[in-house]
């Protein structure tokens, strides 16, 4: 098994929103998720932070502390995402989808079980309970 280091980010909003992107690009092209992406070579995960959010966001972010690691399926067979959630705070920008992001958008912590037009990807929504970012 290949393992692909990649970090994402929990950001909230001064109104508590997290910030979601619905992803442009497998695995799981269509779904919404956390943005964030591969680590590349010579980058420190928060290097990787800003960049990726960047990318796909348009927002600049001051990496916080790691919230927790996820592994998830690669979109190649045989290999495997080692994902390094932290949190993150916005410092500026303005929210524009970009890179693989299809679309970005705030959304409250309750519209993620509330709104059908927003499948999240598997397991995220567990996981933002298990950290603590909804409900139960």
């Amino acid at each position: 098994m290949r393992v692909i280091g990649c970090v994402g980010a929990v950001i909230k909003d001064a109104d508590g929103r997290l910030l979601l992107i619905r992803r442009g690009h497998e695995p799981s092209k269509g779904l919404w998720s956390l943005p964030g992406g591969r680590i590349e070579d010579g980058e420190t995960d928060a290097e990787a932070l800003i960049r990726e959010i960047a990318e796909e966001t348009g927002l600049s972010v001051v990496p916080g502390g790691l919230i927790d690691t996820v592994r998830r399926p690669g979109a190649v067979p045989g290999t495997e995402y080692d994902i390094r959630e932290y949190s993150a705070e916005i410092a500026g920008g303005t929210l524009t989808p970009g890179d693989d992001a299809d679309d970005a958008r705030w959304v409250s912590p309750d519209g993620l079980t509330a709104f059908p037009d927003l499948p999240l990807t598997d397991g995220l929504l567990e996981a933002l309970r298990s950290w603590g970012v909804v409900d139960a």
